[in-house]
C-alpha cells in the first residue's frame, strides 16, 4: 500500500504558512537533497485548496531552467482537496470535494509510490485525525517567524507520534521525520 508523506517547511515557534517569505536564507545543497530525496520517493502530489492555489499561480511556466522543482511538480498527478474550488487547471490535477476520506483511502490503495502532502497544514492535520497520515516530514529551520498559520493551530488532541528518522544540517535546519505510533 502507498504512504501518504507529508512535507512541511516549519519554523521553530510552529508556524507553516509561506515559508518561501523565510526559508531562502537556509536553502542549501544539503536542503536540496533531503527535499529531492523525498521527491524520488513519491509519485504523487495531495494538496490542500490553498497550497493549490498558490502552486498553480506560480509552477505552471516554470522549468527545470527555473527550479529543480519545476518538471516535479508540473508532471506529477495532483489531487486537490477542496470544497469550495468548482474546477482545477493546472496540468494533471484532479478535484476531490467529497468522500475525502474513501478518496485518499483508493489513492494509498493504487500502486505507485508515496503521495506527498505538501505544505497544507489543514489537510494534513485532517489526515492525521482520520489515521491517514503515514509519515510526517517537517525542515525545521531555526527562525523564529512570530506570525502566521501554525501547523497543530487549534488541535486540541493528543496524537503520539515516534522519531523515525532526523538529520541535523550544518545551517541549523532539522530535518525531522515522524509516524504516528503503532504503525
Amino acid at each position: 500500500m502507498r504512504r501518504t508523506v507529508a512535507a512541511l517547511m516549519m519554523s521553530l515557534d510552529g508556524v507553516v504558512e509561506a515559508p518561501e517569505k523565510w526559508t531562502t536564507p537556509y536553502f542549501t545543497d544539503e536542503v536540496w537533497q533531503v527535499t529531492s530525496k523525498g521527491m524520488a520517493a513519491s509519485d504523487t502530489l495531495l494538496l490542500g485548496r490553498r497550497t493549490y492555489e498558490v502552486f498553480a499561480a506560480y509552477w505552471p511556466d516554470k522549468t527545470a531552467d527555473d527550479s529543480p522543482y519545476a518538471d516535479y511538480l508540473n508532471n506529477a498527478p495532483k489531487f486537490v482537496v477542496s470544497t469550495t474550488l468548482k474546477s482545477v487547471t493546472w496540468r494533471n490535477s484532479k478535484l476531490i470535494t467529497e468522500d475525502i476520506v474513501g478518496q485518499v483511502t483508493k489513492l494509498k490503495q493504487q500502486p505507485g509510490k508515496n503521495i506527498t502532502i505538501l505544505g497544507s497544514a489543514t489537510l494534513v492535520r485532517s489526515l492525521l485525525r482520520q489515521g491517514l497520515l503515514d509519515q510526517l516530514g517537517l525542515l525545521l529551520h531555526p527562525i523564529v517567524v512570530g506570525t502566521g498559520k501554525r501547523l497543530f493551530e487549534d488541535w486540541t488532541a493528543q496524537a503520539p507520534l515516534k522519531l523515525a528518522e532526523s538529520q541535523a544540517l550544518s545551517n541549523g535546519v532539522l530535518f525531522l521525520t515522524y509516524e504516528p505510533q503503532g504503525r
